[in-house]
């Protein structure tokens, strides 16, 4: 199964700038196949590795980090330490992140409780 760039884009939900950009900054694990006409034929295995940086960067890793990691791949076996450093150190700021927001939901959460009870008393 190939895609175009659009069907690419709507199931990926990203734009086809986007995916272009990701392309053309170093950011794909291996070069998007091109069709005998010269169009982007996307994969499984592009679809999953997009997906894949696009949780790397919904939950906050630097755009150069995502470089270091695809050029990691992309060079092969041999650098699994440096790939597990990595993630493990983007898994800490991402877990100091939920605990922060897990703060911020509890101060939330204690308002609504006060508004509630003051609107159970008055009805």
């Amino acid at each position: 199964m190939s895609l175009t760039i659009a069907e690419a884009a709507e199931r990926t939900g990203l734009t086809a700038h986007t995916l272009r950009y990701y392309e053309r900054d170093g950011l794909m694990r291996t070069a998007v196949r091109r069709s005998a006409s010269g169009h982007r034929a996307y994969e499984d295995a592009d679809l999953a590795w997009i997906s894949l940086i696009s949780k790397l960067r919904a939950t906050g890793m630097p755009i150069r980090d995502v470089k270091l990691y695809a050029a990691l791949v992309r060079a092969g076996d041999g650098n699994e330490a440096e790939r597990l450093a990595l993630l493990k150190a983007h898994r800490e700021r991402v877990l100091e992140q939920l605990d922060e927001v897990r703060s911020h939901l509890g101060a939330i959460e204690f308002k609504i409780d006060l508004y509630e009870g003051a609107v159970h008393v008055r009805s």
